[in-house]
């Protein structure tokens, strides 16, 4: 793989076909709820015309996007994103899109980018800020063998991880990790180790900059690798979108199984996405100010009460499975309440008690996890944090809160706006809280009402009607 953002213009692409020997040009875009599709093209097929028209698609067969009447779409590949990648066997050119209409050449409504960029655009022109920063965490669990079953009659699931604490018998020679015990585990107990190294170097050859990577805290095989911080919504869900595609094929290349939900297994770590995020004007951070808590400006705490505030349908596009609430119990370091504080890992909302400089100076959103559509996720976000500094929302109400929530008395802690329990909440809290996405058509009211339809109809109402593994230690013999 090659450097993102080094070829920016169809010129650029022609010539670096030809000097490359570049075989055929691959064409990735997102459905709304946040899968990767592609197309592929030989590169006799590559003209100037397909980065101004694209190449056309049935969008009918894409969660989220048209009818079978009316199935027609176009994707154009974005110059700028252009990388080798190493995944072919043959030299193939790959690129994010976005998606037009296919007669008119006009932005598809649904894009997810294109949310992420209308997002962008209201930024700029809201005159509280012109750049948004953006660093994500990505939390997954590293398994060497995975099976299910979803059958009437046969149901259930098991995964395995050589590394785990169930993996101990007396004879056993190599190491493991205890339960609950992986967090900074060395090598060779850390047996991920050069797994997360070479997803870490494809990264980087992606384009994609790292900050670190570690064994995270489940014993289990779960891994962490956080992305550095850098500028642009869109490009920030450009990396989280690269990032699950590379780490999903070196973990296969290696003959690993890897999955980013949040609770794959009961009783260990859930994983998250956790959003760093600041915003700049005329080059300086707006998130500091000298002699406020922590060092945080007004702009600060007005974003992080609009996060609160909105908390609950935010989380309709940051936790969007029904999964993501198994995640968020107490015990975890999982937050369960809607507050901010330093360096507290129970608070939703964290200030990294690291970042003190003016250019540091950040806030934590700890609630996402990587079953969002990153678009949608970073979008909402940025929207009801920009809703709390337009309309000054207090922040008295969500902190600071510098103690463990878990050991406060229940009254206190029932001070702070509860997290929804379950995504069916997070949706009628959607439902209900949805003004603040749709200014400037940032999200429109089809685009909500299809995600709602979709989540409902495909994931909630199937989850409930089948019967749970657990409910037959239960009641079988009842």
């Amino acid at each position: 793989m090659q450097d993102q953002g080094v070829k920016k213009t169809p010129d650029d692409i022609l010539k670096r076909i030809q000097e490359e020997n570049i075989k055929f040009v691959d064409l990735k875009f997102i459905d709304l709820v946040g899968k990767w599709h592609h197309l592929t093209l030989p590169v006799s097929n590559v003209k100037h015309s397909l980065f101004e028209k694209g190449v056309g698609f049935d969008g009918s067969s894409c969660s989220g996007f048209t009818s079978l009447e009316a199935g027609d779409l176009n994707v154009i590949p974005d110059p700028e994103t252009a990388f080798i990648d190493d995944f072919y066997e043959i030299p193939s050119l790959s690129f994010i899109c976005d998606i037009v209409e296919a007669d008119t050449l006009k932005p598809f409504k649904r894009d997810p980018r294109g949310v992420a960029k209308r997002a962008e655009k209201y930024l700029k022109e809201s005159g509280i800020a012109d750049e948004s920063h953006w660093m994500p965490e990505l939390e997954f669990y590293v398994f060497d063998s995975v099976r299910y079953s979803s059958e009437p009659y046969d149901f259930g699931f098991g995964v395995d991880s050589l590394e785990a604490h169930w993996n101990s018998p007396e004879e056993r020679t190599e190491p493991w990790i205890k339960h609950k015990g992986g967090y900074h585990a060395i090598y060779p107990s850390d047996s991920l180790h050069n797994l997360r190294a070479e997803i870490c170097v494809a990264l980087e050859k992606a384009g994609v900059a790292v900050r670190y990577h570690h064994h995270e805290v489940g014993g289990a095989g779960q891994a962490e690798i956080e992305l550095a911080l850098s500028p642009g919504l869109v490009k920030c869900a450009d990396k989280v979108i690269i990032s699950k595609y590379v780490i999903r094929n070196v973990c296969f290349k290696r003959g690993k199984s890897v999955t980013f939900m949040p609770k794959p297994i009961f009783d260990e770590p859930g994983s998250g996405l956790h959003f760093h995020q600041k915003l700049h004007k005329n080059g300086k951070n707006i998130f500091y100010c000298s002699g406020g808590y922590f060092d945080l400006s007004d702009e600060a705490t007005h974003y992080i009460a609009g996060l609160g505030t909105h908390g609950p349908s935010v989380m309709a596009f940051t936790n969007p499975s029904t999964n993501s609430y198994r995640r968020l119990v107490e015990g975890y370091e999982a937050p369960t309440r809607f507050f901010f504080s330093v360096a507290n890992r129970s608070s939703a909302i964290r200030i990294p008690k690291s970042a003190v400089s003016e250019d540091q100076k950040r806030i934590e959103f700890r609630m996402p996890d990587a079953t969002c559509n990153p678009y949608l996720a970073v979008s909402a976000m940025l929207m009801a944090g920009l809703d709390g500094i337009k309309r000054k929302i207090s922040p008295a109400k969500f902190g600071p809160l510098d103690k463990n929530l878990f050991e406060l008395p229940p009254r206190e802690q029932r001070r702070f706006l509860p997290i929804p329990s379950s995504f069916e909440n997070s949706l009628d809290s959607l439902e209900s809280d949805n003004e603040y996405l749709k200014q400037e058509s940032v999200f429109d009211e089809e685009l909500i009402d299809v995600w709602k339809e979709i989540k409902i109809k495909n994931e909630i109402i199937p989850l409930k009607i089948r019967t749970h593994p657990y409910e037959i230690e239960l009641y079988y013999d009842l």
